[in-house]
C-alpha cells in the first residue's frame, strides 16, 4: 500500500474530489445514490488496484477513470442513460456563469447532438474538466475531445439561433 506520507496526499485528493465525482456519475446516472454508491465503489477498487508508485497528480484523474467506466457498466446494464442538467441547481454547480434560462436551452439542446459531442460538452461545462483530462477519461486523444466539443459546440449555436427565428 502507500506510505504514510503519500497516504495522507492521495486521501487528502480523494476526499477533494468526491463531490466532483458524485456529481459525475449523477449526470451519468440519474440517482444520486446510484452515483454515491458508484464513487464509493470507485475509491474502493482504487485504493485495492492503484499502484503503489502512482503520482498524486494522477490519482485525480484515475478516479475519474474508474468512475466513467462504472458508469458506462451502469448503462450498458439497463439502467437509465445520461441525464439531462434539470435536477441539478445551477448555482451548486461549475457553471456559476450561466442563468437558469440558458440551462434550460442547454439542456434541451445537449438532447439534440449526438452523445460523444453532448459528453465532451458536459465533461466540460458542467464537470470541469480540461481537455486533456476528458482526453483521458474517455482514451481519446486530445485533438478529438477538443473536435467534439467544437462540433457540439457549432450544432448547439445553430440550435439556439434555429430557437430564436421561431
Amino acid at each position: 500500500m502507500f506510505r504514510k506520507s503519500k497516504r495522507n496526499t492521495v486521501s487528502k485528493i480523494i476526499e477533494g474530489n468526491l463531490d466532483y465525482l458524485v456529481r459525475f456519475a449523477y449526470f451519468r446516472l440519474g440517482n444520486h445514490v446510484e452515483a454515491e454508491d458508484l464513487v464509493y465503489d470507485a475509491v474502493l477498487r482504487f485504493l485495492e488496484k492503484a499502484p503503489d508508485d502512482i503520482r498524486p497528480e494522477s490519482v485525480r484523474l484515475y478516479l475519474f477513470r474508474i468512475v466513467h467506466n462504472l458508469c458506462l457498466d451502469k448503462t450498458r446494464a439497463g439502467h437509465k442513460d445520461w441525464v439531462t442538467i434539470d435536477g441539478i441547481d445551477v448555482e451548486d454547480s461549475t457553471t456559476d456563469s450561466l442563468d437558469l434560462e440558458d440551462a434550460d436551452r442547454i439542456n434541451a439542446c445537449l438532447d439534440s447532438i449526438p452523445q460523444r459531442e453532448a459528453d465532451v460538452i458536459r465533461m466540460n461545462v458542467i464537470d470541469n474538466l480540461s481537455f486533456v483530462e476528458i482526453s483521458v477519461i474517455l482514451s481519446i486523444p486530445q485533438s478529438t475531445a477538443k473536435s467534439r466539443y467544437r462540433l457540439g459546440m457549432d450544432k448547439l449555436r445553430k440550435l439556439f439561433i434555429n430557437n430564436k427565428l421561431s
